[in-house]
């Protein structure tokens, strides 16, 4: 994502329209269009403003993830209604076809079987609701994930 429409988003999560910031940082609302569409560059006084406008380290503001951002509003807004009609299996196999087969090759019964016990276990020793208990192992499997990737 280019630095312009990565302050257009930071701009846009603050509310603040163009003609806000315009006057917050002593320019013309077309200097902040200019820097929202790539055609200037905002100088290192005026990033740093920037950033502090939108409540962002610079850091933050260079590499201001819109899509992380996107995807945190989504699930934020899915209804439990709606997420029980998604189908995950489906919708993750378009990118990671093994989750549409894997049921062939798998004694998924077993494993899932030896799962359901470190649910259980979980549940008894932490006091843990089912779907508590469910996202802490959840949790776990992708910190193991992670350790293993490096």
């Amino acid at each position: 994502m280019s630095l312009g429409n990565r302050l257009f988003h930071a701009r846009k999560k603050r509310g603040l329209s163009q003609e806000e910031v315009a006057e917050k940082l002593g320019v013309s609302r077309q200097t902040v269009s200019k820097w929202e569409t790539d055609e200037t560059l905002p100088d290192i006084r005026q990033a740093k403003k920037m950033a502090l406008l939108y409540h962002l380290s610079l850091d933050e503001l260079i590499a201001f993830d819109v899509d992380l951002q996107e995807i945190q509003e989504t699930i934020d807004r899915t209804s439990q209604e709606l997420e029980e009609k998604i189908d995950w299996t489906a919708a993750w196999g378009r990118k990671y076809p093994i989750l549409l087969r894997y049921q062939e090759e798998v004694n998924a019964a077993g494993y899932a079987a030896r799962l359901s016990l470190l649910i259980d276990e979980l549940r008894r020793e932490y006091g843990y609701s089912e779907m508590d208990a469910f996202l802490v192992l959840k949790d776990i499997l992708a910190k193991v994930w992670q350790s293993r990737k490096t």
